[in-house]
């Protein structure tokens, strides 16, 4: 096989299919994930390549699927947890928290776990209540998770792969309106030469203004660089990739150029990893800025319905407001 034009969410089944074919003791767990697999279809077909004891439809039990997983872990599995939709994590969230956070430090380091838990996450669907939230800050605040989501295909082939193969915790977001959108694959390189997991990418190189962003908001912000373009203004994207830990040294070398800096995510502004983000640029970029880091962010409510997310979720005139709000100073 060489490179090949594939959706985000087919590239991510073709991911779990190599971890599954390079490792018997990476399992999958969750809800419709067999026979159905997947309300996303995202573990289509490999129950019957793999067999229900390695794809495993499990109760509607968000908490029992992580305990299974930690003790499936602890005995030297690689469990890898899908949680269906966003909302539906909080009944495991303790579990996440008291449990996979801490048993690694608990343990002295005796014990890894070893698990990945995907949660497709963000709205942009037109979907129901708990269906379309952006839980990221809640673990990414929590010491002992990793937290990492993808924003193009290629990405999304190889992260997972490279999250199932970590000996961590890892918490896989996947931005699930972009599960459609394709992309070419290269599916003939090494695993060893994928692009470090734990690293941000400067997608879209630029002069004027740095526009940080993950996950669905990158192909978001990625559309209003070229927009702005076209009146001569070059914005630099960096995809940040990884949330925790929060890799920043594209993002510090790239501000010190552009002396501007915008950050761009769906979740709610408030103690949303944007502040984070701010309050790092300005400590290590202070004399380099020529405008406060600004934020371009979800509001401060809970998430809407369907028929007014639009109104919600950040868009391309939204981030060029905010360029030009930072040019203004």
């Amino acid at each position: 096989m060489a490179t090949e034009t594939l959706t985000l969410g087919k590239a991510l089944n073709t991911g779990l299919r190599r971890a599954l074919e390079h490792d018997q003791k990476v399992v999958i767990m969750g809800e419709d994930v067999g026979k159905l697999g997947g309300v996303f279809r995202i573990t289509d077909g490999l129950q019957k390549d793999f067999g229900d004891q390695r794809v495993i439809d499990t109760p509607l039990a968000e908490s029992g699927i992580i305990g299974t997983a930690v003790g499936l872990a602890i005995r030297g599995f690689r469990p890898v947890c899908e949680i269906q939709f966003d909302g539906f994590v909080y009944p495991a969230y303790d579990q996440i928290v008291s449990q996979v956070a801490k048993m690694h430090y608990r343990s002295q380091g005796k014990v890894r776990i070893p698990m990945v838990i995907r949660i497709p996450y963000g709205g942009g669907i037109g979907a129901v209540e708990h269906h379309s939230e952006s839980p990221e800050a809640y673990f990414a605040h929590t010491a002992g998770l990793k937290v990492v989501t993808c924003a193009n295909p290629q990405d999304a082939y190889w992260m997972i792969q490279q999250a199932v193969a970590s000996d961590d915790p890892i918490v896989f977001l996947e931005p699930k309106r972009r599960y459609w959108e394709k992309g070419p694959v290269d599916l003939d390189a090494p695993l060893s030469a994928a692009y470090p997991l734990h690293s941000a990418r400067v997608v879209r190189a630029g002069t004027d203004a740095t526009v940080l962003a993950y996950g669905p908001m990158v192909r978001t912000c990625l559309d209003a660089a070229a927009a702005a373009a076209e009146d001569g203004r070059e914005l630099e994207v960096v995809d940040l990739r990884t949330l925790s830990p929060l890799d920043l040294t594209a993002v510090y070398e790239s501000v010190r150029r552009t002396g501007r800096c915008v950050v761009v995510h769906e979740a709610p502004g408030n103690l949303g990893l944007g502040a984070e983000i701010a309050a790092r640029v300005t400590e290590e970029c202070f004399y380099s800025l020529e405008a406060p880091v600004l934020r371009v962010t979800g509001f401060d409510t809970p998430y809407p319905a369907s028929r007014v997310e639009e109104e919600y979720l950040p868009d391309l005139d939204r981030v060029l407001d905010a360029v030009d709000r930072a040019f203004g100073w």
